[in-house]
């Protein structure tokens, strides 16, 4: 049963690990993460961030603990998968659209295909979200005809379109060219600014400090650390942090 009190994490990881073979990579993750809170994952490639946020969406399933959806218990093996996706809104760092549609069917598609909405219906929202992120005039366009900015802000409109209980976004800058990062980060902003629920895996530490209400350090599949920006960035408690942290002020320490 849906669980609806106020003090009810719209997202609870329990005691989580995933195994690929005989390597572990998640050892026993425990997170929650509160209506409105942006959640920033960081930690180097293959510490788990990836995978954290895949098994959270269901895309891999977990070999021990349990993941709780606004009170359900997602890892259940009786859920019904699709509904749950349903309700999680994801954006991966390539933009996967779909090539043969437009931006305004690409944005409106699970809308229509999922829940069912009347075209007109669906297509008014659609067209709604893309005039707040200025790219109303692309609607009838193919992805093809967008920069790679462009294609990764409709690909967060596509995740919004559904209004989902929670936003997971991993690594959506680094695929982009320099310049095209502060147009994507910008429409993340605006979304904390707006209420979303995000848990965000990124390695743009300042984006970090600028739009986490908390920032989580994972190595090795372990949370390692975890505070506000100010304390993990300019305070970090743990050996490790402050090793990780110090590698990117100076890569070659």
């Amino acid at each position: 049963m849906l669980d609806t009190s106020p003090a009810t994490p719209v997202l609870r990881v329990r005691g989580v690990h995933k195994w690929f073979g005989e390597t572990p990579v998640l050892r026993g993750i425990d997170l929650g993460v509160s209506a409105h809170e942006v959640v920033v994952l960081i930690g180097a490639s293959g510490s788990g961030k990836s995978t954290l946020l895949k098994t959270v969406n269901l895309l891999e399933g977990v070999d021990d603990g349990q993941i709780f959806l606004a009170g359900d218990d997602i890892t259940d093996p009786r859920v019904d998968v699709d509904r749950v996706r349903a309700r999680i809104g994801v954006v991966f760092q390539h933009y996967n659209l779909f090539p043969h549609l437009t931006v305004l069917d690409n944005v409106t598609l699970a809308s229509r295909k999922v829940f069912g909405e009347k075209r007109e219906v669906a297509e008014r929202r659609g067209r709604e979200l893309l005039t707040r992120i200025g790219l109303q005039d692309k609607a009838k366009d193919y992805p093809d005809r967008l920069s790679g900015g462009q294609q990764q802000r409709v690909a967060i409109v596509r995740a919004l379109t559904t209004d989902p209980e929670l936003l997971l976004l991993d690594e959506i800058t680094s695929a982009l060219d320099p310049q095209l990062v502060g147009e994507v980060l910008d429409l993340v902003r605006e979304l904390k600014a707006s209420g979303s629920t995000i848990v965000m895996a990124t390695h743009e530490m300042s984006f970090a400090r600028r739009v986490a209400d908390r920032v989580v350090f994972l190595k090795d599949g372990r949370i390692i650390e975890s505070g506000s920006p100010q304390q993990l960035f300019d305070d970090p408690q743990h050996p490790d942090t402050r090793e990780f942290l110090s590698r990117l002020r100076d890569p070659l320490a």
